[in-house]
């Protein structure tokens, strides 16, 4: 699907908003995260491939981000392409400032990419079209083996 001729959008990043990627998230606690860092910066341990990217410090906070209306609302972005804040704030009825604030917050966890258009709007996309949560129960953080 290309893009509109007047998006704004260079067409290689709307491009790479539309591939089939899964963003794995984890939940670890401080310390957890904090070792597992240092491991990978002294070359103790390289995560693998089919590792969480982006972690949480609790489900309660990862439900948080990920409400059932912030949920919704990327499901809007991904489904229509707002061109500018303004334009999602007209779909989905909810104000432009906490708009701004909702997808400032999930752009830190990389469930949105926020990019200047034309004229300074702000564009909203989703790169990933699922959102998957690895939830380990036994073993230190990043050293479970996934079953196929």
């Amino acid at each position: 699907m290309a893009p509109p001729a007047h998006s704004g959008i260079s067409r290689p990043w709307r491009e790479n908003c539309l591939e089939m990627k899964t963003l794995r998230v984890g939940i670890a606690t401080y310390e957890e995260m904090k070792a597992r860092t240092l491991a990978i910066a002294r070359g103790q341990y390289k995560p693998g491939a089919n590792e969480p990217r982006v972690w949480f410090t609790s489900a309660e906070s990862f439900a948080k981000v990920l409400s059932d209306r912030n949920r919704d609302l990327l499901r809007i972005i991904a489904d229509s392409g707002p061109e500018s804040l303004a334009a999602l704030a007209e779909r989905t009825g909810r104000q432009k400032s906490n708009l701004s604030r909702t997808l400032k917050t999930m752009e830190r966890y990389g469930f949105v990419q926020l990019r200047r258009g034309e004229r300074g709007a702000l564009i909203p996309r989703v790169p990933y079209q699922k959102i998957s949560l690895v939830l380990p129960l036994r073993g230190p953080v990043g050293q479970q083996t996934e079953a196929a």
